[in-house]
């Protein structure tokens, strides 16, 4: 991104992140994390909106007021039972012009990007929560557990509790602590 076109806020916020790398004062990691959550939502902000209308990809489709809205909705609830009739009452459009247009913006249909979101959903609460797979099942939108690893073993290759162990290997062995 170029550096003009930065909100006000962002240079005096770079500032105070070099300060603070240099300062090592107590809170100075958590005070640099946040600074560069910061502007890593404003970079991502300015990229999307100086995307060009019309441009595709699930950058571009957030910028269509009515898929963005879409997307929002699945997100903010993958659990939802979700059908493409009430997510289009929703957005304000009927169930084929938000399918059509959710399909040109992003190449997925609505509920492939919804199974594949819960997909990421289950992936991401198997690597850092020690919750049943019962449990994330439910909480990512499946009826049940075995609807939810059939899904997921079609998605990855791998049932999740495998997936949970590979993972959990790799993650040891990258920190060196692998027995």
């Amino acid at each position: 991104m170029p550096a003009d076109g930065v909100g006000a806020w962002v240079a005096p916020m770079l500032e105070q992140a070099v300060f603070e790398s240099g300062a090592h004062s107590a809170g100075s990691a958590a005070l640099l994390q946040r600074l560069s959550e910061m502007v890593f939502v404003d970079g991502a902000r300015r990229y999307v909106n100086a995307l060009p209308p019309g441009s595709e990809g699930w950058l571009g489709a957030l910028r269509d007021r009515h898929v963005g809205r879409a997307i929002a909705l699945l997100h903010g609830d993958p659990a939802q039972a979700w059908t493409l009739e009430e997510l289009g009452r929703r957005v304000g459009l009927s169930r084929s012009a938000l399918h059509e247009r959710f399909v040109a913006l992003t190449g997925l249909a609505p509920m492939q990007y919804l199974a594949n979101w819960r997909m990421q959903c289950g992936a991401r609460l198997l690597r850092e929560a020690p919750t049943s797979v019962a449990a994330i099942a439910l909480e990512v939108g499946y009826d049940s557990e075995a609807a939810f690893s059939r899904a997921f073993k079609r998605a990855t290759g791998l049932p999740p509790g495998a997936w949970r162990r590979a993972q959990a290997a790799s993650n040891a062995g990258q920190r060196g602590d692998a027995t």
